[in-house]
């Protein structure tokens, strides 16, 4: 068994810690001085130009949609080598879009590249892929219990060379940005069919008449501008037919696959994330001193680090078996590996980031270190693509069917 990394794998990974040592570090710092001036009120949903600077630069140097395994479109890297990269830009919060290579756009491009048209592919994609454009992806909705995608209840009905939808969608993220143009919106197409095949997926513009952005949801009060969190009503939104992902009752089968290679990018920048937090709690124990000798050489905190350093480990290794499983013997068979990191990964980097706060003191809830604010995003991964109690059932279920023929 080998764990070193591919010779592609540390070449993108040393091009990417250059690029960010040299631009993005800095550049996150004038972003949030950037946005700061434009104010509050409307001035929250401005881009920062730092953003758009820093992506051609990106650009220019290759470092680009790299996500994407399909060479047609991007570098062609494997789950398991981009694994790595992803891990490195979740150290800094703008590092993501930087590299074109932020949520949910890069769910949408996987989405657009293996299931959309020709055409739906020149349309949407293409600019995605530049840069040019974002999206979102409305899924959730507020009157029902989500997790169970087959609850929702928006309706998709087809009317001559149209579809109309109606229905209300929350925690659209990404849809208050001003550069989102296009939404892949789930609903139902067949109420009376069965139960996974009601389901469809359909390109909406943001712009077309009938969809209202209703309001912006804070996270634990951050508005996470411009990005933001939305909820959005389709009334009556009529689209041409062409419109339709891969066909009508598709959905479940567009999420799966949609869904699996962005719990691997997910869960790895959340390791990242995870270890800023423990480089940020070991400086601030050497630096500080409590009861006649520095707080590091208290035993609690030797076992907070500890096991931050274990935990961190064991969430990786795991979240790479899962990456290096989808690219050899693919999704179906590896989604018990998908389930689990995306339990394991947030809940390790909450336990480190919660640990960091505490050792920060009243400093690690303030936002001079960032603590704050990542926990927040983080918590929140505990409920997007899916609740713990969901992935938790899944992993129970095989768990169970390995064993249900010696118990009969």
């Amino acid at each position: 068994m080998d764990f070193a990394y591919t010779p592609r794998c540390k070449d993108y990974l040393a091009r990417v810690s250059a690029f960010m040592d040299k631009y993005v570090y800095e550049g996150d710092e004038i972003y949030e001085r950037q946005h700061a001036e434009f104010g509050p009120g409307e001035g929250r949903w401005k881009v920062p130009p730092i953003i758009e600077e820093l992506k051609e630069k990106a650009k220019a140097e290759g470092l680009w949609n790299m996500f994407l395994p399909d060479k047609k479109w991007g570098p062609g890297l494997s789950n398991a080598d981009y694994a790595p990269v992803a891990e490195l830009t979740g150290r800094c919060h703008i590092a993501p879009e930087v590299f074109n290579c932020a949520a949910p756009d890069t769910g949408n491009m996987e989405v657009l590249a293996r299931y959309g048209t020709p055409e739906q592919q020149e349309q949407w994609l293409k600019p995605l892929l530049d840069g040019k454009i974002r999206s979102a992806f409305l899924m959730t909705e507020p009157a029902v219990a989500s997790s169970d995608a087959t609850n929702i209840e928006t309706e998709i009905t087809r009317d001559g060379d149209h579809y109309v939808i109606n229905g209300r969608k929350w925690w659209s993220s990404g849809a208050g940005d001003p550069r989102c143009k296009i939404f892949i919106v789930m609903g139902k197409t067949d109420k009376s069919a069965e139960r996974h095949v009601q389901q469809s997926m359909i390109l909406v513009p943001a712009d077309a008449k009938g969809v209202k952005i209703l309001r912006h949801l804070p996270v634990f009060g951050y508005d996470d501008a411009p990005h933001g969190h939305m909820e959005v009503e389709l009334d009556n939104v009529r689209v041409p037919k062409e419109n339709i992902l891969l066909g009508e009752g598709r959905g479940f089968e567009i999420a799966q696959g949609r869904l699996g290679p962005g719990r691997i990018h997910h869960c790895m920048r959340t390791i990242g994330a995870a270890e800023v937090a423990l480089e940020k709690m070991v400086k601030r124990l050497l630096t500080r001193e409590a009861f006649g000798k520095p707080i590091y050489k208290h035993s609690i905190w030797e076992q907070r680090v500890a096991e931050a350093r274990i935990d961190i480990e064991m969430a990786r290794l795991l979240t790479l078996k899962a990456a290096w499983m989808m690219d050899t013997v693919g999704n179906k068979a590896a989604q018990g590996e998908i389930a689990m990191i995306k339990v394991a990964a947030p809940r390790v980097a909450l336990r480190v980031i919660d640990d960091a706060i505490q050792a920060h003191g009243g400093a690690g809830v303030t936002s001079d270190f960032g603590l704050a604010k990542v926990y927040s995003g983080i918590r929140t991964l505990r409920l997007a693509d899916g609740p713990d109690e969901v992935h938790c059932r899944a992993i129970s279920r095989l768990e169970f069917k390995k064993h249900s023929n010696e118990t009969r």
